[in-house]
């Protein structure tokens, strides 16, 4: 498994996303509510402003991405938003998701962040785990995202 830094209208890239986007719409209509499908700007995704990471699987195959970007100033300073976190079905359960965290937020702090945050929709019970395994904790909501029912926020100790 290797994790590597890709533009996030890159082939690859943009495929995890459009499956993503399936996922969740399909996961939505289960539960009677509309997804709403916004593929990134991918300027949002460019360093210093951000960076998205493809995860490849031991094969090479690309099984899951993820991005920061950076959101005004919050009430701890520089803040950056993850965004897409996605894992194929076939990959879950390895501990990757953790890894893809993991990355995300070291890349978020080379980048001087104090604080990431997150939106989720309280339906992705696996993923409400997987933040609170990684030290992210209930905020109030600090967006309008339609598709989110839960905000969550980690504030980052300097180094």
């Amino acid at each position: 498994m290797t994790l590597r830094s890709s533009a996030v209208d890159a082939g690859d890239a943009h495929d995890l996303l459009a499956e993503y986007f399936r996922d969740r719409t399909d996961g939505f209509a289960e539960l009677d509510v509309a997804y709403t499908t916004t593929f990134p700007d991918p300027a949002a995704f460019e360093p210093p402003a951000g960076v998205f990471v493809v995860l490849d699987d031991d094969d090479g195959a690309p099984a899951g991405c993820g991005g920061i970007r950076r959101l005004a100033a919050g009430p701890h300073g520089t803040r950056y938003e993850i965004k897409h976190l996605y894992l194929r079905p076939r990959t879950r359960g390895r501990g990757w998701g953790r890894l893809l965290m993991d990355e995300l937020e070291a890349r978020a702090r080379g980048f001087g962040a104090c604080e990431l945050v997150l939106d989720t929709h309280d339906s992705l019970a696996a993923a409400a785990a997987l933040y609170a395994r990684t030290g992210f904790a209930l905020i109030d909501p600090y967006n309008d995202n339609p598709n989110a029912s839960r905000w969550y926020g980690k504030v980052l100790a300097s180094s």
